[in-house]
């Protein structure tokens, strides 16, 4: 077994079950100060840190990190160790019974401490702190889920989440931190509610209360939530406080926000009603609910949003100038109420991207103009054929050219067709079969090869530009044909003789050496190769 090369930063005082923790400097001139402090004691690997039980030693270096080892074997080889846990944070749950155990002696509390390990946890991811009355457990890391509304109240670890709906229903949760300062832990406790920044306090200016924890910040909350403006009334007046009032135009802006939209003023209405205290008990439930589907709502438009300007984004670096045009006709729509400073720019980019596309096309398109008129007075058929089907193509993919262009391309077909006759007749009048074997929605999904159409976009007749074909060419459909049979195939189950026997080593087609049909294991190898979806050959 390979030795677990992660350093070791911790280790507890005195014996292998003590629960005292010890954190290593990592400088090697703290560390002399730490040895001569510690001259004497021993360290151990203790089981309350998930260690072997073994003793450890200190390890100075000048050119990295400092660290405790274990002591090698009786023939020279490190002791390989399965701690899970190594670095400056492995002990917390320690430092926080330590911590804990001195902050409720102070008071007088009497307080039992156990290091719970709930469905197999790892020790030292949960604290469980029994009191009198109702009792904390303390969540280090996410390895146990935090349960609400029963006899210990959580107190989460800054890596452990907490939703939205439990912010708001419960005001407010604890949360705990631990920080380093010099070889120690200090405990910091915090308090974290709905649209507010979670403020941190030492455990000097916490209590516990019938409540449960309680800190400055739980205090200003609770004062904010339970006031209620007193009820007066007067015959032929409106019941309802300024208060009142006040919420029921939060929740008409929430719902003129929804029906326009507008993500900006949602977001706004959002944080103002966590703000708004002294709201009558009725009304206090409708906000609450109207707060939670709000910001559902807005999670769910921003996330489309988001999605909407990356393809945006990305249709702009392929040069696709027909899906631009569509997905910026609809960032146009969505983000009509503010722009963020990234969303402005790909804005930009894509009206960049159109106006050099457009440019491009109008180029190429007076590039060919030209290069037609340089022709010698009677050109051969088959070469102003090809040239004037070009022009036409890109008179096509150009869109919007101008009268004067529009005139000399007319121009050009017509003198074609006086010397050349038609371009291919009857052509355009022939259904290809190919579009009878898709559904119209899968017709426009890619770009035509023949024609430049963009996805989402009609191919364009050959011989008429600005007129669109009825069915997309052949060679625009293909691919997706093909892609479709290529994925049925792939799809189809494997038959028996298509794989090896792993008995009588039988190759594919060849039967099997029993006399009663094929192994079962190549019966259950066929299988299995269906089941993950295996690629025939």
């Amino acid at each position: 077994m390979r030795g677990d090369r992660r350093q070791i930063q911790t280790a507890v005082l005195g014996s292998v079950d003590s629960d005292e923790p010890l954190t290593l400097p990592l400088e090697a001139i703290e560390l002399d100060v730490f040895r001569r402090r510690h001259d004497g004691d021993t360290f151990w690997c203790g089981i309350l840190l998930g260690g072997c039980g073994l003793q450890l030693t200190t390890k100075l270096y000048t050119d990295r990190v400092c660290h405790f080892a274990h002591h090698r074997g009786p023939d020279g080889h490190l002791h390989v160790c399965g701690r899970r846990a190594r670095g400056v944070s492995s002990a917390d749950h320690l430092y926080v019974k330590a911590a804990a155990s001195a902050w409720f002696r102070e008071r007088g509390t009497p307080a039992g401490f156990e290091f719970a390990q709930p469905d197999g946890a790892p020790i030292g991811s949960v604290v469980d702190i029994q009191l009198e009355r109702r009792g904390l457990r303390v969540h280090l890391d996410q390895a146990v889920a935090p349960v609400w509304d029963e006899e210990r109240e959580p107190v989460l670890g800054v890596s452990v989440p907490v939703d939205r709906d439990t912010l708001i229903r419960r005001w407010y949760v604890h949360r705990i931190r631990l920080d380093s300062e010099g070889t120690a832990r200090v405990v910091r406790i915090g308090t974290e509610a709905f649209a507010r920044p979670t403020e941190w306090f030492g455990l000097e200016d916490c209590e516990v209360t019938e409540r449960g924890l309680t800190t400055p910040a739980v205090q200003r909350i609770i004062r904010a939530r339970s006031q209620r403006a007193p009820a007066k009334w007067t015959p032929g007046q409106n019941m309802d406080t300024a208060q009142d009032t006040r919420a029921r135009e939060l929740l008409r802006k929430l719902l003129y926000a929804r029906r326009t939209e507008s993500i900006a003023l949602a977001e706004s209405v959002c944080c103002d009603i966590p703000e708004l205290a002294g709201v009558s008990p009725q009304l206090q439930e409708q906000l609450d609910a109207a707060l939670r589907s709000g910001l559902l709502w807005i999670e769910k438009e921003t996330g489309e949003r988001r999605a909407l300007f990356t393809s945006l984004e990305q249709a702009v670096i392929e040069k696709r100038a027909g899906k631009v045009k569509k997905l910026l006709r609809q960032a146009k729509t969505v983000a009509r109420d503010a722009w963020s400073e990234e969303e402005r720019r790909v804005f930009a980019a894509a009206d960049g991207c159109l106006t050099a596309i457009a440019a491009a096309r109008i180029k190429r398109l007076d590039a060919l103009l030209d290069d037609l008129d340089q022709l010698s007075p009677d050109p051969s058929p088959d070469v102003l054929r090809i040239k004037v089907r070009e022009l036409l193509r890109a008179a096509s993919e150009a869109g919007s050219i101008g009268r004067h262009r529009q005139a000399k391309v007319k121009a050009w077909r017509q003198r074609l067709r006086q010397t050349a006759g038609p371009l291919q007749p009857g052509r355009e009048k022939r259904l290809p079969q190919l579009h009878r074997q898709l559904t119209r929605k899968r017709w426009l999904e890619r770009r035509c090869p023949r024609c430049g159409a963009d996805s989402g976009q009609q191919c364009a007749v050959d011989s008429t530009p600005g007129e669109m074909r009825q069915v997309p060419h052949d060679e625009r459909l293909k691919p997706i044909i093909d892609e479709r049979k290529a994925q049925q195939r792939s799809r189809r189950p494997w038959r028996v003789y298509e794989v090896t026997c792993p008995d009588c080593g039988q190759e594919p087609e060849q039967r099997c050496t029993t006399l009663g049909g094929p192994h079962r294991s190549r019966v259950e190898l066929a299988k299995e190769r269906t089941r993950l979806k295996k690629a025939h050959p």
